[in-house]
């Protein structure tokens, strides 16, 4: 009689939040082609039915990787992941370009034959290294009068914009076709790698674009040990800021 009395006064609300294990939690997730950041946030709120979520850091459509989503109380600790230095694996394609820097638009000035020596692209690779000014591209989310600035560079407007001091701490780079480049990048928040792709094909006088971009590393978290599931998107779950 008593347990029943106890049932009917608890709070159901109260029940439902001690029920849930993935509140307060830090999510690692690899980011499949294709998908937005607010698609991944979206997705695993719903899924695990969490009160707040967000996302330390914007990961583009065209890219995929490590993505940190952090859910209720969790989501205090955003800023900080955001302030972390951050990897990248990916390949620049030159000669040729694109007005978004990657493959959402089409390409132009397109060379058939592009003739860069390994020596060119060693002497363009030293010019990225440590303190830089960045200039960020239009196809970005820095928002203009509310608006991001991607929805003005679609409509075909060009809005001007201040450069940005970023640090590049390594940078490794090697020709593996005539027409691209495959990179490996450790750089500080704020730096628009498809930026480096466009201004390194101006620096050898090719042109260059994004092809392909995936993130490996955001601060000590990287993609190791992901080891569930959720709609076919490999993702692991923790409590801990390392």
């Amino acid at each position: 009689m008593t347990e029943n009395i106890k049932s009917e006064t608890e709070d159901p609300l109260e029940i439902k939040e001690q029920l849930s294990p993935y509140s307060n939690k830090i999510f690692l997730i690899d980011k499949p082609l294709d998908f937005t950041s607010f698609d991944i946030v979206r997705i695993f709120k719903k899924k695990f039915n969490l009160k707040k979520a967000g996302h330390s850091g914007t990961l583009d459509p065209k890219a995929t990787g490590l993505l940190i989503v952090c859910s209720d109380k969790m989501t205090k600790r955003i800023n900080e992941f955001i302030e972390y230095d951050k990897e990248y694996e990916g390949v620049i394609r030159i000669g040729a370009r694109t007005k978004s820097f990657d493959t959402e638009s089409r390409e132009e000035d397109i060379i058939d034959n592009v003739k860069v020596t390994d020596e060119e692209i060693e002497s363009v690779r030293k010019t990225f290294l440590g303190e830089v000014e960045q200039m960020p591209p239009m196809f970005s989310a820095i928002k203009h009068n509310g608006k991001p600035l991607y929805k003005l560079a679609r409509a075909g407007k060009e809005i001007e914009r201040k450069s940005r001091k970023i640090i590049i701490s390594e940078f490794e780079i090697k020709k593996v076709s005539e027409s691209e480049l495959k990179f490996r990048i450790s750089s500080s928040k704020g730096t628009y790698i498809r930026s480096i792709a466009n201004d390194f094909g101006e620096r050898l006088g090719v042109g260059g674009y994004l092809k392909e971009l995936r993130r490996t590393r955001i601060g000590k978290y990287d993609l190791s040990g992901l080891d569930s599931e959720v709609k076919g998107i490999r993702y692991r779950f923790t409590d801990e800021v390392i």
